[in-house]
C-alpha cells in the first residue's frame, strides 16, 4: 500500500479512538457487549463521571458506539458497540499484535545489548 504523505489520513482515524480512555471503553464494549455506565466505571476506575461521559459522547457523536435509553422507571442505558464501530476490531487486534511484536522485539534486543553483541 503506497500512503501519499500530504494524503495521509492516519491522523484522521487517530483523533476518532485516542483518548486518555476511549481505548479501555471499545476493548470492553467488544469483548463485553452491551454495558451500563456504572459497568463501565467499574471497568475503568482511574476514569471520573465527568470524563467517562465526555469519551462515551465523543464515540457516540462519531457513530462508533450506540447510546439505548430504555423507558424504565429509573431509565437504563447500555452503551454497544455500533454496527460502524465493529469495523475497529481488526484494526485493534492488528495493533495489539504489533504491540506484542515489538514488545518482543525489544526483549530480543535488549539482550543482544546487554550480552555485548
Amino acid at each position: 500500500m503506497k500512503i501519499v504523505p500530504d494524503q495521509c489520513q492516519v491522523s484522521q482515524a487517530m483523533d476518532v479512538i485516542i483518548g486518555k480512555w476511549k481505548l479501555a471503553i471499545l476493548l470492553h464494549l467488544l469483548a463485553h457487549g452491551p454495558t451500563r455506565f456504572g459497568a463501565l466505571q467499574r471497568a475503568v476506575p482511574a476514569v471520573t463521571p465527568k470524563v467517562l461521559t465526555q469519551q462515551l459522547r465523543e464515540l457516540e457523536e462519531e457513530d462508533i458506539i450506540n447510546r439505548n435509553v430504555y423507558p424504565e422507571n429509573p431509565p437504563k442505558v447500555e452503551y454497544d458497540i455500533s454496527t460502524y464501530g465493529q469495523s475497529l476490531e481488526p484494526i485493534l487486534n492488528a495493533m495489539h499484535q504489533w504491540g506484542l511484536d515489538h514488545m518482543a522485539y525489544k526483549q530480543t534486543r535488549d539482550k543482544k545489548e546487554d550480552n555485548g553483541v
